[in-house]
């Protein structure tokens, strides 16, 4: 199944802004972890089947979809903005530093960015509002996004397998919050998120 609006929403941002990137982000939310930037430059003939907001994909669907979108993408860069980061500049401010330096890995001259905020580059920024849905390059980047976290993530529940960051993610959940009431905070815990925590 392959999403043909995603595509033709891309080439009239193509017409208006000629070849560029597509930048999502994901992990704003979790109480631990990176928070993590991705952005795409998709040819005007990629057609990916499945493609679409991450979170509207299943995870196996997401792993094909990366692997796909890795080997497909005329360009594609990852950055990943870790929690001490967070911590000292915030997280909105974190989130834009990781697109920022997505969109200059890439060179691009433009960037559709998901969301209503777009970082301070030169390069010249869009917002769309809910871009993985409308944009196919702005869902390839959420993807990206998205895969990669989870993945630091499962990683992470290896070294620390009492949180089950496997299941949540760093995200806060009632089991999350339970395990670090029982065991404390991680190096890989974001301070300023958990400041209100007792």
């Amino acid at each position: 199944m392959v999403k043909e609006e995603l595509y033709s929403y891309d080439d009239g941002l193509r017409t208006e802004l000629g070849v560029f990137c597509g930048v999502d982000e994901a992990g704003r939310g979790p109480l631990a972890g990176p928070v993590c930037c991705a952005a795409v430059v998709l040819c005007p003939e990629s057609r990916f089947e499945w493609l679409d907001d991450s979170k509207k994909v299943t995870a196996l669907r997401r792993e094909a979809l990366f692997d796909e979108i890795i080997k497909g993408a005329d360009a594609y860069h990852i950055e990943l903005i870790d929690n001490e980061t967070i911590d000292e500049i915030n997280i909105l401010a974190a989130t834009m530093l990781g697109m920022k330096r997505c969109i200059e890995a890439l060179g691009c001259a433009a960037a559709a960015i998901d969301g209503n905020r777009v970082p301070q580059t030169e390069a010249r920024c869009v917002s769309v509002i809910k871009g993985d849905a409308h944009s196919a390059s702005i869902a390839a980047a959420s993807i990206l996004a998205k895969v990669t976290r989870d993945r630091f993530m499962d990683e992470l529940a290896l070294r620390y397998p009492q949180y089950g960051f496997e299941k949540h993610k760093g995200y806060p959940t009632k089991a999350h919050y339970e395990a670090i009431r029982k065991y404390g905070i991680t190096e890989y815990h974001r301070r300023s998120f958990l400041r209100n925590l007792h």
